[in-house]
């Protein structure tokens, strides 16, 4: 059988090993094809390809449950689920998505790009299941990252307690996440993992013993049951934590054995109650560049096959937000060792893999685990150090409660940088960084910011460095504006106070952060029309520059604003409530993200079907102002226009 004849997970039943490592092979084939091509996650779906395979074989379907944290592991699992034909649209506009979507497949039973949440999304299944009578498998597929966030640990907690409940997880060791997991539970992880029987027989050992002329290349049974007696009489309580919380524990086994993960699956099955199967995988299987380099082909934008290297850009395009904050950083921690960097587990992503490397001990990376980063921030804060946490917008949701009731009532000194905040592109609704505005403008104490430009993050992150109270400063994803940057020497801004870069008579655009190259681009677009704008960067969404908007709007009187985040809370409302509060009535007209989600795709497209881009906007000012009847009945020149 052929990967392209399967369309659906059942006709893998009674298939031969070599059967199944020959559609194994296919899988590695296609997945490597397809991300080299146009981009997207490599490392985590090479790695789980014979324990998809060998969980499948064990499973029904039709019926059964299987629950893939965070989701990015489970391209194995689309391609043997109806996907193949349409897998070269991975991560493309209207093409196959990056993460499960419920809506996309009946075997896609629960989506996630957030890590840690499938072990609980699974006990709640199985909790209904057993309500109703019914007997289906439910199974939740874990990382070791993952299994580092808190609420992965409360799933377990519940599940132990719940000792009649059929459920099985499956820690999917490989000793990463996106960078390399950190903490006790880790260490305790690569004991198990690296102890003598384990390093023995996955080793070189068994692979000697396999080719011996008498071998055939296959262990016999009898040497099978002697590897996993040895491993238990050598490492007696190495799944002691996790059977003391409930579970029945089974492993480590080898993932990349399809017959050893398909005994031990079947084994699992009949138990009955909670119960851990630990596999040990290696992220990258398969591929050579990607099992050297673990972090850096976690994902990949396209890049040639053969060599490993990512296709360079057409254009060469400025530094990214992220490495200029990094940078930043850098010379911050230099000049005052009381900063302190901290990431969770996404060292790499924010820029602060640059601090890691520079200045080791004012770095801090706690895992998979935002919600301790933030209260851990806090902490230090308390006994003088000033903490920069770097954490994805999307995933910084995951602390809301910790960012009031740690940060916010008690007024901690601590700067949060919010990366990726806006419109991030192909990874999906799950990642868009949409909803930052509004969730920081409800807390209390916060000054909360966002740069015109790269050059605007330096001074704003002294700015936020040297506030006696909480800041957050959100950056887009991408590459900056390409404006000369300097090396230090950074002054602060004050703050409460934008900027007017732009005058005009007919409009007055006021954009946040990001959007404000855009609003110069749309202000250039009204000129050429003969409507001239004033161009305000805000640079504070709390406190708001009232002193320098509201006599604008009442001198003005037709008002646009514009974010690359929610309407509904976001900047624009801050706006409209300022106004209101202070009898500014005027027309106001908000541009941003509507009240739907943002689907996967490049972020040129996602602005396009928001109607973000200048020839967009331009055209829904004119529309709103009524600038087109205006200057087509007066048909003059600008300047005449601006004078009158």
């Amino acid at each position: 059988m052929h990967l392209s004849e399967l369309t659906h997970p059942n006709q893998l039943h009674g298939l031969s090993v070599p059967e199944l490592e020959q559609i194994a092979a296919q899988i590695r084939e296609r997945h490597l094809e397809v991300v080299s091509n146009s981009g997207g996650h490599l490392g985590p779906g090479l790695g789980v390809v014979e324990l998809t395979l060998a969980l499948y074989q064990t499973l029904d379907l039709d019926q059964d449950r299987v629950i893939w944290d965070v989701g990015h592991q489970a391209y194995p699992h689309k391609l043997i689920t109806g996907r193949y034909g349409d897998f070269h649209t991975l991560r493309q506009q209207g093409g196959v998505a990056g993460y499960l979507k419920r809506c996309e497949s009946d075997f896609d039973h629960f989506g996630a790009g957030h890590a840690s949440t499938s072990i609980s999304a699974a006990l709640g299944m199985a909790i209904a299941r057993d309500r109703r009578g019914e007997s289906f498998k439910c199974v939740a597929v874990i990382g070791d990252g993952a299994l580092t966030g808190g609420m992965a640990l409360e799933a377990i907690n519940h599940a132990g307690h719940l000792p009649n409940t059929p459920l099985l997880v499956v820690l999917n060791d490989n000793d990463m996440s996106i960078s390399p997991p950190v903490g006790a539970l880790s260490t305790y992880l690569n004991r198990m993992r690296l102890s003598p029987p384990m390093q023995f027989l996955s080793g070189s050992v068994e692979e000697s013993v396999k080719h011996l002329p008498f071998m055939g290349g296959e262990l016999p049974p009898e040497l099978n049951r002697l590897k996993d007696s040895m491993r238990r009489l050598a490492v007696p309580k190495v799944g002691a934590v996790f059977e003391e919380l409930g579970f029945t524990y089974m492993g480590p086994i080898d993932g990349h054995d399809i017959a050893e993960m398909t005994r031990t699956f079947q084994a699992a099955h009949r138990v009955g109650g909670p119960v851990m199967v630990h596999v040990v995988t290696t992220k990258g299987k398969g591929y050579p560049y990607a099992e050297a380099d673990q972090v850096g082909y976690h994902a990949q934008s396209a890049f040639d096959l053969a060599t490993g290297k990512a296709r360079p850009s057409k254009t060469p395009k400025p530094p990214s937000y992220s490495k200029v904050f990094g940078q930043t950083l850098v010379k911050l921690c230099e000049q005052d060792s009381t900063v302190i960097g901290i990431t969770a587990a996404m060292a790499t992503g924010t820029g602060l893999d640059l601090l890691q490397k520079a200045i080791p001990s004012q770095y801090v990376d706690v895992g998979i685990a935002e919600q301790h980063a933030v209260t851990l921030a806090g902490g230090m804060a308390c006994e003088g150090l000033k903490p920069v946490v770097a954490i994805y917008s999307t995933f910084l949701q995951r602390a809301y409660d910790q960012l009031i009731h740690d940060i916010g009532i008690q007024n901690l000194p601590v700067t949060f940088v919010l990366d990726r905040a806006g419109i991030v592109g192909a990874d999906g609704p799950t990642h868009q960084g949409q909803y930052d505005i509004s969730y920081f403008r409800a807390i209390p104490n916060f000054t909360v910011m966002a740069p015109k430009d790269e050059s605007e993050l330096q001074r704003m992150m002294v700015t936020c460095l040297q506030h006696n109270g909480p800041t957050a400063l959100r950056i887009p994803r991408g590459p900056g504006e390409g404006v000369p940057l300097m090396e230090e020497g950074w002054e602060p801004l004050t703050i409460g106070c934008g900027e007017t870069l732009r005058q005009g008579d007919d409009l007055l655009i006021v954009a946040y952060g990001s959007m404000v190259s855009r609003a110069m681009a749309t202000a250039d677009l009204l000129s050429q029309k003969g409507v001239q704008a004033t161009v305000v960067n805000a640079r504070f969404l709390r406190p708001l520059d009232q002193a320098l908007i509201h006599p604008l709007a009442r001198r003005i009187e037709k008002v646009v604003t514009m974010e690359e985040g929610a309407l509904a809370g976001g900047f624009g409302a801050a706006v409209l409530e300022s106004f209101n509060d202070h009898d500014v009535l005027v027309p106001l007209l908000r541009l941003g993200i509507p009240d739907q989600l943002v689907d996967h795709a490049t972020p040129q497209q996602s602005f396009e079907v928001l109607g973000l881009t200048p020839e967009q906007m331009l055209v829904r000012i004119s529309e709103r102002f009524g600038f087109d009847r205006v200057h087509d009945t007066l048909n003059q020149p600008s300047q005449t226009l601006i004078q009158s």
